[in-house]
Order: C-alpha cells, then sequence, then structure tokens
C-alpha cells in the first residue's frame, strides 16, 4: 500500500473525508475507489460513494477476497445509512466470515455490529440482544466502540431501561471523544438529548402533561392501570396484555380509560372504535361482541361493566389509570416516528421496520405528503421519504418491537 493510500485511510480513519479526497481524488485504481467511496459516504453523497464502492469490488483481483470483503461491508454501511434495509443478510455474513477467516478481527466484528444495528432499527430487539451478547467490543477501535455503546443504549431505551442506557451513553460519549470525530460525538449528544426529550403523553382525569423516558419507565413499573396507546398495550404492574394486533380492542379500552372513572355511551364507542356515524342494531349487536372479547382478555386486569347508557372500566387492583399516548396524535404517527430521524427512508424499508405491507406504507405517505407533512424525491426504486425533525421529542423510542 503506497504513501497516499495509507494518508487516506488515516483521515478516513479520524473523519476527515476532504483531506482523504485530496490524496486520492484523481486515481483509478481499487484501494482508490473503495477510500474515495468512504469519503463520499461521509459527506452524504450517499449514491455516488454505492458506485465507487462497488466499482473498488470489481476492480479488486479473484485473489484478494480480503479487501473484497471489506468492500461488501462498507457496501453495507452505506445501505444502512441510505435506509435500504432489504439489502441481503447472506452477502454481509459472507463478508464477515472472510474477514474473520484472514484475521481481521476489527472488521469482522464491525461487520456483526452493522447485522445488530439493522435489527435494532427494524424493531428486532430480541434478536439484537441475542447478537449483542456474542459479540465481543475489544477489537473494535474507539469508533466502532462508540457505536456499540449507542446500540446498547438504544436497546435499553427501547427496553425502558434507562439507567443502563444512560450509563452506555456515558461509555459512548467518551469512546467518540478518544475516536476524535466530530460527527460521532454529535451522534451521541444526539442519543443523550432523547433520554430527556417527551417521549409520550400522559392522559389523566385532570388533562395531559409530558413524560420523559425515566418517567414513563417508572409509570409501567407502578401499580397503577396504564393503557399504552404508544406500544397498544395495557398492564397493571402484575400482567401485560398486548393489543397490537386487535385495534379495535385497544380503541374500545382507550376510549373507556380516557373517561374513566365515568362510563361512555354506546353510540360514543361505536363511533371511535368502528367510524359509523349513523348506528343501527347491527352496530350495537357488533358492540357487544368486542365488548366481550375485551372482557375475557382483561378479566385478569379490569371489569368492563354494563351501565344504563354505555359501558364503564373499572381496574381490579389499580387505584389509579392513566392513559399513554404518543407526543403526536396523528393516524400516520408510526411513520412519522421513523421519518424524523432525519434520515432518508424507502417505502419498502418502513415497511420492514413496521412490520407493515408497503402498500400500506406507501397510502400513508401519499396522505402524509398531501398534508405537507412528509417530502419524497427520486423516481421508481430511488425514490426516498424525508420530513423534518420534530424538535423536542423522542418520538421512536416507544414504538412496538416486531416479533
Amino acid at each position: 500500500m503506497d504513501s497516499l493510500i495509507t494518508a487516506a485511510a488515516r483521515a478516513l480513519a479520524a473523519g476527515d473525508a476532504l483531506l482523504a479526497l485530496k490524496y486520492v481524488a484523481l486515481r483509478e485504481d481499487a484501494s482508490a475507489l473503495a477510500l474515495r467511496g468512504i469519503a463520499m459516504a461521509q459527506l452524504g453523497d450517499l449514491d455516488r460513494a454505492r458506485q465507487l464502492v462497488r466499482r473498488a469490488a470489481r476492480a479488486f483481483g479473484p485473489r484478494e477476497a480480503l479487501a473484497r470483503a471489506r468492500c461488501v461491508l462498507a457496501e453495507a454501511e452505506i445501505a444502512f445509512a441510505a435506509r435500504d434495509l432489504g439489502w441481503p443478510e447472506p452477502t454481509l455474513d459472507a463478508a464477515r466470515a472472510t474477514l474473520e477467516r484472514h484475521g481481521d478481527r476489527a472488521n469482522a466484528a464491525y461487520a456483526r455490529q452493522l447485522a445488530i444495528r439493522r435489527l435494532l432499527l427494524i424493531g428486532r430487539l430480541d434478536e439484537a440482544e441475542r447478537a449483542l451478547a456474542e459479540l465481543d467490543p475489544a477489537p473494535l477501535p474507539p469508533a466502532a466502540r462508540a457505536v456499540h455503546e449507542l446500540v446498547l443504549a438504544g436497546i435499553a431505551m427501547r427496553r425502558l431501561r434507562t439507567q443502563p442506557a444512560r450509563a452506555a451513553l456515558i461509555r459512548a460519549e467518551r469512546a467518540a471523544r478518544h475516536a476524535n470525530i466530530s460527527a460521532l460525538i454529535a451522534e451521541v449528544a444526539s442519543a443523550q438529548a432523547m433520554m430527556d426529550a417527551p417521549a409520550a403523553h400522559l392522559i389523566e382525569r385532570d388533562g395531559a402533561r409530558p413524560l420523559r423516558l425515566q418517567q414513563v419507565e417508572a409509570l409501567l413499573a407502578s401499580d397503577a392501570f396504564v393503557i399504552d396507546a404508544c406500544r397498544y398495550a395495557l398492564s397493571d404492574g402484575r400482567t401485560r396484555v398486548s393489543l397490537a394486533s386487535r385495534p379495535i380492542l385497544f380503541a374500545l379500552a382507550r376510549a373507556l380509560g380516557e373517561a374513566w372513572p365515568d362510563d361512555v355511551a354506546r353510540d360514543a364507542l361505536i363511533a371511535h372504535a368502528f367510524g359509523f356515524k349513523r348506528v343501527d342494531e347491527t352496530h350495537r349487536a357488533r358492540l357487544r361482541v368486542e365488548i366481550g372479547r375485551l372482557r375475557a382478555l382483561l378479566r385478569p386486569m379490569a371489569e368492563v361493566d354494563a351501565t344504563a347508557r354505555g359501558y364503564a372500566l373499572h381496574p381490579r387492583h389499580a387505584r389509579e389509570l392513566a392513559v399513554l399516548a404518543r407526543p403526536v396524535e396523528e393516524k400516520h404517527a408510526a411513520v412519522l416516528a421513523l421519518l424524523a430521524d432525519g434520515e432518508s427512508w424507502s417505502s419498502s424499508a418502513l415497511a420492514l421496520a413496521l412490520g407493515a405491507s408497503q402498500r400500506n406504507v406507501q397510502r400513508a405517505l401519499d396522505t402524509l405528503a398531501a398534508a405537507g407533512k412528509a417530502q419524497s424525491y427520486g423516481r421508481g426504486r430511488a425514490r426516498r421519504w424525508t420530513t423534518p425533525p420534530m424538535p423536542g421529542f423522542a418520538t421512536s423510542l416507544l414504538l412496538p418491537a416486531l416479533p
């Protein structure tokens, strides 16, 4: 490896993409193409970066398996940054195996780390935790160790374990400052700010107020009966029931919870849960069926009693009832929560992260675009969606985890 390539690699490791380009901008050999691609990725031109890395992988000969594997790893990281979450996992696994076989422990560990970050982003927390437990961060350089701690913090925040999350963020900040990469330091600072940003709204009898993540954790650990409209679940400190796949039952539970300790009229419940403005006996019969299903699910925690005009919810053990809602109440709030990270998303990546069909996600994006809440650029498979970040809200922390 010649001196210019070495100097460019050191500049990239320090986060100085412009200096790296000064060394290799006019060169067309494989190593220079790879470094130029990484530099363009650091500068935010992900399409150009991907083209350069692919050219570099083709330029390396068949005997240069290690270099080709490193190019695959770089392309996978670029795909992650571009929120191309459908990038083929077997390709990354094969590159990681090659890196391990050739003794490149640092890049092999980074490949594992990249796969874990993808799992975290699409809400597969159990898989991410298992993979993270098998990862040895010892061979990672300071920058990668900072990312490792950010992943730990991200999982802890999504699991509502705020103390481990804060400890991981402190370690991430220490590693980022050791690496002396300003973009990484800023990313850690952004994650730390999320800890103190409103993660939800608490709706009580006397009104609504914002809650930080630590307050949400304390609420769910208390004896209060909580109707969690962020993750579509109900809990009372002893039992937890998920209604993520039962939207009508959850809508009924939330309507009853917001009215507690009063009852809710039958016609109001029908309008809220089914969307019918004109009510007839078939709708009332359907309401009785759904209320029966809700009673069966909530029997360990609460009773749903019929009243003269409707139904009322009565917790069995809890003395208090609270409804936990998202900071922004919007029909397509989950899509907005992901877009609010400031990155460019494809509709397929959003569908993967939300566990929804791509057609439904596309409809949601079209609705948000018509309302001026989202915007797109590009066409066909290259189309990407963005929205301005929502300042002061940690909107994605309480999204439901996928099974």
